[in-house]
């Protein structure tokens, strides 16, 4: 069995883990998340968003870019429909779906100005 090539370890440790909590801090924290867990998500994102290697920053950069707005628009709604209905559900998703975004727009910003760095370098 061939040994295979881990350039990425880091980043895939971080954005695990920064996945991980991010979901239990969605879940469990609801609307009382402590700021420092919101802090290790977003260094965690900008860990993740560093080790993107060259040729995976164009799929990084479409889903990140996509689950960021449909995040932000599914907080949007969720947050209007729980408001309206008093769903409970509602605001577990949105708590989801912001930590997320907390994990995910460090990364997106990292891996954009790295490939805007990399261009202006050609």
């Amino acid at each position: 069995m061939p040994i295979k090539y881990q350039e990425n370890l880091i980043g895939a440790w971080a954005f695990l883990i920064g996945m991980i909590l991010a979901v239990s801090v969605g879940i469990f924290g609801r609307n009382q998340t402590n700021p420092l867990l919101l802090g290790i998500l977003a260094l965690l994102g900008l860990v993740a968003g560093y080790f993107v290697s060259e040729k995976e920053v164009q799929t990084f950069l479409l889903a990140s870019v996509s689950l960021v707005i449909v995040s932000f628009a599914g907080i949007q709604g969720l947050v209007l429909d729980a408001a309206i209905r008093g769903i409970a559900i509602g605001r577990i998703v949105s708590s989801v779906l912001g930590a997320l975004l907390v994990m995910f727009v460090p990364a997106t910003i990292i891996v954009a100005l790295k490939t805007v760095f990399s261009l202006a370098k050609k």
